[in-house]
């Protein structure tokens, strides 16, 4: 059992050491795959809801998830932002210092302190809430780390397509959970990891959430997959 999958597969590719892909393992799907190679693209090759974040992002910066590091590289060197970036992998983070990022932590956004302009959540950056009844606990943490005039940019996908039957009806059991939390673990090279909440939220709900917290939700931009990139900001007063 390894709890850093993510920091065993950066680690090996950043220094070559015969570098695999993550398996990603659910209960009720089939396994699927992560290129590490991913994981170190450059602005050009990411996909367009994450180049929007990045354009849209500003002032001091907290880049939550960070993994090796690609986002806050390009904040930091190409919009010369103050950029804080975290994440709960100790491997991630040491190959983010070693690619160049100035202040890279292993920590987690729960326990976090400071006033940022900018929270960044990319990569299903919804997936860290777990659970939707988590997402109370998560606008209260926000709160306390943004500005009176910031903004979170946070992206997610609607899987609600994943229980569609053949006529387009949804099959999902209206009696359980929502149907966007998902349970996980990873396998690396013959580790695996234990497993883990992420949550997938559909956008109507974050705006729900949102507003429920005081705080404006707007979608920017709408990815291939269902996906979409949100920009949530305080309304007046509030913070």
């Amino acid at each position: 059992m390894n709890t850093d999958i993510f920091g065993l597969a950066i680690q090996d590719y950043y220094t070559s050491n015969s570098p695999e892909d993550i398996t990603v393992i659910a209960p009720d799907f089939d396994d699927d795959l992560i290129p590490i190679a991913y994981l170190f693209r450059e602005y050009s090759l990411m996909p367009a809801i994450e180049q929007k974040a990045l354009e849209l992002s500003y002032g001091t910066v907290l880049d939550v998830g960070c993994g090796a590091g690609s986002h806050s590289l390009y904040l930091q060197k190409e919009k010369k932002l103050n950029v804080k970036a975290i994440d709960i992998s100790a491997g991630a983070i040491r190959i983010a210092h070693k690619r160049g990022v100035s202040n890279a932590a292993c920590e987690n956004f729960f326990d976090q302190e400071g006033s940022y302009d900018t929270l960044l959540f990319l990569m299903n950056g919804s997936g860290i809430i777990g659970r939707l009844p988590n997402i109370d606990y998560f606008f209260t943490q926000v709160k306390k780390l943004l500005h009176p005039k910031g903004q979170i940019l946070i992206d997610s996908s609607d899987i609600s397509y994943l229980f569609e039957d053949e006529d387009g009806g949804f099959w999902v059991d209206a009696n359980a959970d929502y149907y966007g939390e998902m349970k996980y673990k990873l396998r690396y090279k013959g580790d695996e990891s234990e497993w883990f909440d992420w949550l997938y939220i559909d956008y109507n709900t974050l705006v729900n959430a949102a507003n429920a917290h005081g705080f404006i939700c707007e979608c920017i931009i709408k990815g291939e997959n269902n996906d979409y990139l949100a920009r949530i900001t305080a309304k007046k007063n509030t913070l």
